[in-house]
């Protein structure tokens, strides 16, 4: 298991998220209510998915010797109707959708191009997210 991380907020959404010696500010939006002081929550979850794929396409193109010299990750997140998914094994509700586009740099062959795009799924934070999530939430004063 990880270490945990702590989450405080006041009176606003302005949250303070400490993860070891790392503090960061999550936020909404002033159109949400927030002061747009950090990222929103969907915005962290979305960078958590690119930051961990980048490292993932690192860590096998260091391994295989392949000349990955960065790789720059857009993406982008919304919720749709299951209804309006054709291709989803849901159909009530809402599935979230996270669309990435990929830009690796470096002076790569068609076929090392390949390989690192389907590495991408392998990064864990993607595993995580295309499984079964389980939350267990308790208070502390138990």
């Amino acid at each position: 298991m990880g270490e945990p991380i702590t989450i405080r907020s006041g009176a606003s959404f302005r949250t303070e998220i400490v993860a070891g010696v790392h503090t960061i500010i999550a936020d909404e939006p002033k159109s949400a209510g927030g002061n747009d002081e950090g990222p929103t929550p969907y915005d962290l979850l979305a960078s958590a998915l690119g930051s961990c794929t980048a490292m993932t396409l690192h860590f096998y193109a260091k391994r295989e010797r392949i000349p990955l010299e960065g790789v720059e990750a857009v993406i982008t997140n919304d919720r749709m109707h299951a209804k309006d998914c054709a291709d989803c094994a849901t159909t009530t509700g809402y599935i979230h959708r996270f669309d990435v586009t990929l830009r690796l740099l470096g002076n790569l062959s068609p076929e090392q191009r390949t390989a690192l795009l389907g590495i991408a799924r392998r990064c864990p934070v993607y595993k995580t997210l295309t499984s079964e999530i389980r939350i267990e939430e308790r208070s502390a004063e138990e």
